[in-house]
């Protein structure tokens, strides 16, 4: 299949997917977290996904898109954080931090393997 859209990534539909859950699962967390750790954790995981449809809009530019796509690949990481201090706090069980961070190892491969081989994903004009 053609990748017509950044939609068409697995990529991008995996980190979609993982944000959110992670949405769905933030709801659970206390008051006082509002303006920290859920909304830190909401917003590193949508920019994982957001930061990949950026880049796909910089696809012309083979030096932006690699740029957005690390910047995607930070967020991933930023998430990871915010997922330990979330175990660590006890607002999320061991099985759901074992489960985010398989989804989140298999998207940072994704990543790694786009950013070493950008034109396998986004063709750039000659």
């Amino acid at each position: 299949m053609k990748i017509q859209s950044f939609k068409d990534l697995i990529v991008y539909q995996k980190a979609f997917k993982l944000a959110m859950e992670i949405f769905e699962v933030s709801k659970r967390f206390p008051s006082e977290e509002k303006y920290s750790l859920t909304d830190q954790i909401r917003r590193s995981s949508r920019s994982v996904a957001t930061n990949m449809a950026e880049g796909w809009a910089k696809k012309r530019y083979p030096k932006h898109f690699v740029s957005k796509l690390s910047d995607s690949l930070g967020e991933e990481y930023e998430t990871e954080v915010w997922l330990d201090f979330s175990l660590s706090s006890q607002y999320i069980s061991k099985e759901e931090h074992l489960h985010f961070n398989n989804g989140y190892e298999e998207v940072r491969k994704m990543l790694i393997s786009m950013i070493e081989n950008p034109g396998k994903f986004a063709p750039f004009p000659s």
